[in-house]
């Protein structure tokens, strides 16, 4: 006899744009005012400029995307402790179980995004140091994983707020980036990831779909503010 088991399927994760769709949606960014950044996100944003600068670069986006990965996991972890609180409340647990897949799907877009820029980082010959790009990296995932596991125990709509603007100051850094580099568009995207990312014809878009996936996270935090979706229903 054969049994068939229904579990929740990985999200496809953000859609994968054209060139031109890609344009609108940087164009579109770039008209957008930033959010009102809480005081907890400049925590975060000025030490990154203070110690990789102002502008855009391949590796302070590489240290974003690995920050960028953080809330994901804290939610994931404080997921499966409610799935074993609320054990007796099937409804509930399958509905917290929905929301860890996710999760893991958010996790998995952005380590894509950090292969990619680890990948360009390499292929440019840019040196990383021991101290900027593998410690400085540690204390502020440390510090930003704890603060999105405890805001999500007690208050998850203001850990979902964290991560918007995260995830905001993150596609505008992309978006920007791109703007203020057109020799982006003649860089052709070297496809490394080719078959798990898809292929753009030049890096320039490669960047503009990253930021475009930073949106639809931001955009996915954002209305998940309005249902925690961890609390009991009310």
């Amino acid at each position: 006899m054969t049994i068939t088991i229904d579990r929740p399927e990985a999200p496809a994760g953000p859609p994968k744009l054209d060139r031109e769709a890609l344009r609108r949606a940087q164009q579109e960014t770039l008209a957008t005012p930033r959010m009102d950044y809480s005081l907890l996100a400049k925590m975060m944003f000025k030490p990154v400029d203070l110690m990789y600068g102002k502008q855009g670069s391949f590796t302070k986006f590489a240290m974003l995307e690995i920050i960028a990965r953080v809330p994901y996991q804290a939610w994931e972890r404080v997921g499966y402790w409610a799935v074993h609180r609320y054990a007796g409340r099937s409804d509930l647990a399958k509905r917290v179980f929905e929301r860890i897949v996710e999760a893991r799907s958010d996790q998995d877009n952005e380590q894509w995004h950090l292969l990619i820029m680890q990948d360009l980082i390499e292929r440019h010959g840019m040196r990383q140091n021991w101290l900027l790009h593998k410690v400085a990296p540690w204390f502020i995932s440390f510090f930003y994983y704890h603060v999105s596991w405890a805001l999500f125990l007690f208050r998850p709509e203001a850990s979902y707020r964290l991560n918007a603007e995260f995830e905001d100051h993150a596609e505008h850094e992309y978006m920007r980036f791109v703007a203020e580099n057109p020799d982006l568009e003649f860089m052709p995207d070297p496809g490394t990831y080719a078959d798990e990312y898809g292929r753009y014809r030049s890096v320039a878009d490669l960047l503009r779909q990253i930021g475009h996936d930073e949106r639809v996270h931001k955009l996915d935090s954002l209305e998940n503010v309005k249902d925690p979706r961890y609390a009991p229903a009310r």
